[in-house]
């Protein structure tokens, strides 16, 4: 009876990860079905290896190398990483408790607010990464970056130079930078009057 209530506790947990935090957010079905799936498949099996003879050591291994099969299976952003690792650390804990462990509640409780703080789109709001392709092969960087500034609207923090074609007169790199406010609030009233249509 014990581990059914550990078994629903890990169902309202990814679902309020996955329903609540992922898909509102990000809206990538795929990966709401793969959160899902990856979650239950770790319940199941960490349960069985919890009441089994089997190793601890042995089940961690197995899940290792599902992990990175699933990983190199496509390409996914380091948010969607975060997830997809919650979604695992979640099945783990409630699969490995036979019983109803205030603790391991506490600790499945956790990884959802982190994951609710770290993806919050009111953190970092401003910050953006992009890897852009400019028309011009650039062999300077503080030219490079007053260019990327001026074309971004933005303040450029990081700028790395993944490929200068001299050749075909194009660089390829990739920016970190900070949004003004102006264009933060100008896109959020665009995102607004989107959402009322």
């Amino acid at each position: 009876m014990d581990q059914a209530i550990m078994i629903g506790i890990d169902l309202i947990a990814i679902a309020a990860m996955t329903f609540g935090l992922y898909f509102p957010r990000h809206r990538r079905r795929d990966l709401v079905v793969a959160y899902l799936v990856v979650n239950v498949g770790v319940l199941a099996v960490a349960a069985i290896l919890g009441t089994a003879t089997v190793g601890l050591g042995v089940g961690l291994g197995l899940f290792g190398v599902l992990s990175i099969i699933r990983l190199r299976s496509s390409e996914i952003s380091q948010h969607e990483l975060a997830y997809y690792f919650a979604a695992l650390a979640l099945g783990l804990l409630a699969g490995l408790s036979t019983t109803i462990n205030p603790v391991v509640v506490a600790l499945m409780a956790l990884v959802v607010a982190a994951v609710a703080l770290g993806d919050s789109p009111a953190l970092f709001r401003r910050y953006r990464q992009q890897t852009i392709v400019m028309d011009r092969a650039y062999s300077n960087e503080p030219e490079l970056r007053v260019e990327l500034e001026r074309m971004l609207a933005a303040k450029v923090h990081r700028v790395n130079v993944l490929r200068l074609d001299t050749v075909n007169d194009t660089t390829t790199v990739e920016v970190r930078f900070q949004l003004a406010d102006s264009v933060v609030d100008s896109a959020r009233t665009h995102e607004s009057l989107e959402s009322v249509r």
